[in-house]
């Protein structure tokens, strides 16, 4: 039973891309989005099952579907691991994705190619699926390269306008670089252990001593598969694909942001914790990387005013903390900002997009404002999110995020101060877009005044529901109950120690709880009393324009990379090919020449050629009788 489960659970979304690639233009918009949606809450109900039978049994579920790989000493099977770490993943996908398509099916409801839309949404959820199913790194690596396509075709779904093609291709592109280093991380791990089952590569560290043998190349691994991480999952320094990723319908960019693809990393790192673990040099790197990103991704969001980018920008902040949790060791700890983040982002972009359909695609949080009273629904849940992911006692956020800041306090004080740094600019630049978008008078032109509405149900209804779980989420591994810290524990060889509601945990919850309040108190000042609205980019100066135009990273990029690699293509194409063509195409001149002359032999006379017979058979008879 349990195998057929896991296979509908996989194949439902398949099955949607499919059915929706072939049949969904000609069946209607209705059945897009119903038979969409169906095919993820399908795969929801299955993971439910699997979660009731882990709680139950306390043990993890493999399926073995067939013998893939077979070699003298290497052989992968084609199998699935449905474990505590997995099916957790799996819930919030799946339940996740499930109000993203319930959602996309009004939002979409008028676009042209809406059912190659659900299909490419389908698609994106089976590859997350297959990633996190993987029994072994090479399925992992199906769902991995998966995905990455899954978001080319969804970032650049509007194709007619470049600028959405540009982005998707860099986001295309900037992941290969990261995927480099996965790649090469998984043969080390091949070479080392014969085997990239995670189960054979911990027995090998465990059991087997190969950990001992092979530091060093486990040092080099750990910091390769890394490197993949940093690739999908948004951080310094190939983060800078993630924010123009919003080129893509607004349901892409909440998929992407909160349930699927970016948390691939975080996902990967946790699974292979025991490799990290043998490598502390590697876990402070990811440590220090983890907090730069979050501070530097923080400093951006203050001044920008799309408000997609706004929420693009905080989504790269929040990978920063939960790798920060990870360099420090915390895996739990990240997994739980991971659920709780999965909450409050997806509803904060799924809000962004009622905003956005409200106002007929008007992005700029400049053109916005006094939106509160006749978008309630919107204003409510967006504002229960903001209080959860500024931190706010008792929202999802604060439980989450705090572990995050007091593992780092009692890890590197000087991580802690980062990140209650990016935490501060979180508060200040999250309200800083409520009270850009839903207060003071409406800043947009007459026509889109007369025409501001609430969304349809199949927009507000997802809004409502997450909105309710950045309330309720935190409660999952609250301090003294801990019940993820406990369900995860099986996973984890190195136990890390659980933080308990002592003076020092309580001081760092009130210094986060001012941070945040400071944050909140900054934005009211300027953006509610002051009645301040940003100035037009052209009149930035100073930080604000620096920051504004993201520290000239991509402009560096394009100046050390980008240009470079074009100068070279462009001299390689007027100089080297030509030359190569001229000579491969000289060569084809002189058999072409020879050919023209030895063609003049066939002239037609029998004579001559039973001449020629006669003299080429005497030639062959004496070679044969006298040589």
């Amino acid at each position: 039973m349990e195998k057929n489960l896991a296979l509908v659970l996989l194949l439902a979304p398949l099955f949607g891309f499919l059915a929706n690639i072939f049949w969904g233009k000609k069946a209607g918009k209705g059945f897009v989005g119903l038979l969409g949606t169906l095919s993820i809450l399908i795969s929801f109900f299955a993971t439910t099952y699997f979660f009731t039978l882990i709680q139950s049994t306390g043990k993890g579920v493999q399926i073995d579907l067939f013998q893939w790989i077979a070699l003298e000493k290497f052989n992968i099977n084609f199998s699935f691991l449905l474990d505590q770490l997995s099916v957790l993943w799996l819930l919030f996908v799946t339940g996740i994705g499930t109000l993203i398509h319930m959602y996309s099916a009004s939002y979409m409801h008028d676009d042209e190619n809406m059912h190659k839309f659900f299909a490419y949404l389908n698609l994106f959820v089976f590859f997350m699926i297959m990633l996190v199913m993987g029994s072994n790194l090479l399925i992992l690596f199906i769902g991995w390269e998966g995905v990455g396509l899954c978001s080319y075709l969804l970032i650049g779904f509007w194709y007619k306008n470049q600028e959405y093609n540009d982005a998707a291709k860099k986001a295309f592109i900037m992941n290969r670089v990261g995927d480099l280093g996965l790649l090469i991380g998984i043969f080390i791990l091949a070479f080392v252990f014969g085997s990239l089952e995670y189960s054979e590569i911990a027995n090998g560290i465990f059991e087997k001593g190969l950990a001992v043998k092979n530091a060093g190349l486990l040092s080099v691994a750990a910091l390769c598969l890394f490197i993949g991480a940093t690739g999908k999952s948004a951080q310094v320094p190939l983060y800078t694909w993630l924010p123009d990723a919003m080129a893509g319908p607004t349901p892409v960019s909440a998929l992407i942001h909160a349930a699927t693809m970016v948390t691939a990393g975080i996902f990967m790192v946790t699974r292979l914790n025991f490799v990290f673990d043998l490598a502390p040099s590697v876990q402070q790197i990811i440590a220090i990387i983890g907090a730069a990103t979050a501070v530097l991704a923080a400093a951006i969001g203050l001044v920008q005013n799309d408000i997609k980018k706004v929420l693009a920008y905080s989504t790269v902040s929040q990978l920063g903390l939960m790798f920060l949790a990870l360099g420090l060791g915390a895996y739990e700890v990240a997994v739980f900002h991971v659920i709780t983040h999965a909450f409050f982002k997806a509803c904060l972009f799924l809000g962004s997009g009622s905003v956005i359909h409200a106002l007929h695609g008007e992005q700029d949080m400049r053109n916005m404002g006094g939106l509160k009273k006749v978008m309630p629904i919107t204003y409510m849940t967006m504002m229960i999110s903001t209080l959860a992911i500024s931190g706010i006692f008792p929202f999802a956020g604060f439980w989450s995020k705090d572990e995050i800041l007091m593992t780092a306090f009692h890890g590197n004080k000087a991580l802690w101060v980062v990140g209650s740094v990016a935490s501060i600019m979180t508060a200040f630049y999250m309200f800083r877009l409520m009270y850009l978008t839903f207060f003071g008078e409406f800043r947009g032109t007459e026509a889109q005044k007369k025409h501001l509405h609430e969304s349809p149900k199949l927009i507000t209804i997802p809004l409502m529901i997450l909105a309710a779980l950045a309330v309720v989420g935190g409660a999952i591994n609250l301090p003294g109950s801990t019940w993820l810290s406990h369900y995860l524990a099986p996973l984890f060889h190195k136990a890390h120690e659980a933080h308990h509601l002592d003076g020092t945990a309580y001081m760092l919850m009130a210094i986060a709880t001012v941070g945040a309040l400071v944050g909140i108190y900054l934005a009211y000042s300027k953006y509610i009393a002051k009645k301040e609205v940003p100035v037009q980019d052209e009149q930035l100066q100073g930080f604000a324009k620096v920051a504004y135009h993201k520290f000239y990273v991509d402009e560096m990029y394009e100046a050390v990379i980008v240009k470079p690699i074009y100068q070279l293509s462009h001299f390689f194409r007027k100089y080297t090919e030509v030359f190569i063509s001229e000579f491969l195409f000289g060569l084809g001149k002189v058999a072409h020449a020879l050919a023209n002359q030895g063609k003049l032999i066939q002239n037609g006379n029998i004579g001559v050629y039973l001449l020629a017979f006669v003299i080429g058979l005497s030639s062959i008879l004496v070679y044969i009788f006298l040589v």
